[in-house]
């Protein structure tokens, strides 16, 4: 379904780029994200920093993402929450009224700090301290792929056209910004009833970690992390490990 131009080379961050393997996290990246995962996720100064930033760069939110799933077997309890949160910040500032709407929604969308890792000045190739079979493990993509490719069905609509080189309407919150600077993001409610449909199935699924409702997720409810970690900080890495997919 994705067109021809969705691998063309383009400038991109540093470790993000036209090839699977600049996509993988490196051992100082995995280190990081180990602990990261383990629990520092909830310190109060590391969320308000993801807040202020709208998570990771987009780098930084697809390691984050490939680690827990080689770590965690898919287990998305920690992203989901911190998405969740996210996407629940966004969501009042596309019901602004009157004139400037367009304005102060950039304001608010616009982040406010630096990615964590990136102000820790870890990179693709920052050797870190994580032992072989630490990093090994870390880089290891088939849960990603798997947890992938069971919801491509539905995370594939929701595909920033900007990021994938096509002319659908919907927008990763980078590209929507750069759509509000230049005036071209002229339907809002679009915009809002997109992000409100994502929003809507990732607190399903959100919600499916606690005991009452496990297994009342949908395979479109699920999706909606990747939906989630694409409209904050953008598509390409993901789209890169996933190759041509139709």
């Amino acid at each position: 379904m994705w067109g021809s131009r969705l691998f063309e080379k383009k400038k991109s961050a540093p470790g993000v780029g036209g090839r699977p393997e600049e996509f993988l996290p490196s051992g100082g990246e995995i280190h990081y994200l180990y602990w990261y995962m383990q629990g520092s996720i909830m310190v109060p100064s590391v969320r308000d920093q993801l807040r202020r930033a709208w998570g990771f760069c987009e780098r930084h939110a697809w390691a984050a993402i490939y680690v827990e799933a080689s770590f965690r077997h898919g287990y998305f309890h920690g992203p989901a929450i911190l998405y969740a949160d996210l996407l629940s910040r966004a969501l009042p500032a596309f019901r602004f009224r009157g004139p400037g709407k367009e304005l102060r929604l950039g304001r608010h969308l616009r982040e406010k700090g630096a990615c964590i890792m990136c102000e820790m000045r870890l990179g693709p190739k920052t050797a870190g301290m994580a032992n072989p079979e630490i990093v090994e493990r870390g880089q290891d993509p088939t849960e990603l792929k798997r947890f992938a490719r069971k919801t491509q069905p539905h995370w594939q609509r929701t595909i920033c056209g900007r990021c994938a080189g096509t002319s659908a309407l919907e927008r990763c919150r980078p590209h929507l910004l750069e759509d509000l600077s230049r005036a071209t993001a002229l339907d809002l409610r679009f915009h809002r009833s997109f992000l409100e449909s994502i929003f809507h199935h990732l607190r399903i699924y959100e919600r499916s970690f606690r005991y009452e409702f496990q297994d009342t997720e949908t395979d479109e409810d699920t999706a909606a992390l990747i939906s989630a970690v694409g409209w904050c900080s953008g598509w390409r890495p993901f789209l890169t490990l996933m190759g041509n997919a139709p």
